[in-house]
C-alpha cells in the first residue's frame, strides 16, 4: 500500500482565492516586489486603481493604507480616504 503524505495546514500558507490571484496578475514586476515586502508586515492587497498614468495598487493593514505606483514606489501616507 502506498502511504499518502499530508501537508500540515500551518506550514502550507499559500492560500489565495481566484480574485486575489487576478489582482496580483495586474501588478507590474516592480509593484510585485514592493507588495511582497509589505506582506511580511501583515499588509494585504486591497484593490488596484486604473488610470491613464498606470495602475496604482492599494495595500491595507488595520487602518493603514499604502499605495504602490507603477514603478514600485511606496507611499505610506497617501492623501486619500477609503470608504
Amino acid at each position: 500500500m502506498a502511504q499518502q503524505r499530508q501537508r500540515d495546514p500551518l506550514i502550507e500558507r499559500r492560500h489565495f482565492d481566484a480574485a486575489h490571484q487576478d489582482l496580483w496578475s495586474e501588478l507590474t514586476l516592480a509593484q510585485k516586489f514592493s507588495a511582497s515586502s509589505l506582506l511580511k508586515y501583515g499588509y494585504e492587497l486591497a484593490f488596484i486603481r486604473h488610470s491613464s498614468k498606470g495602475n496604482v495598487a492599494f495595500m491595507t493593514f488595520e487602518s493603514n493604507v499604502t499605495t504602490i505606483d507603477i514603478d514600485g514606489a511606496l507611499d505610506t501616507l497617501p492623501d486619500i480616504k477609503l470608504r
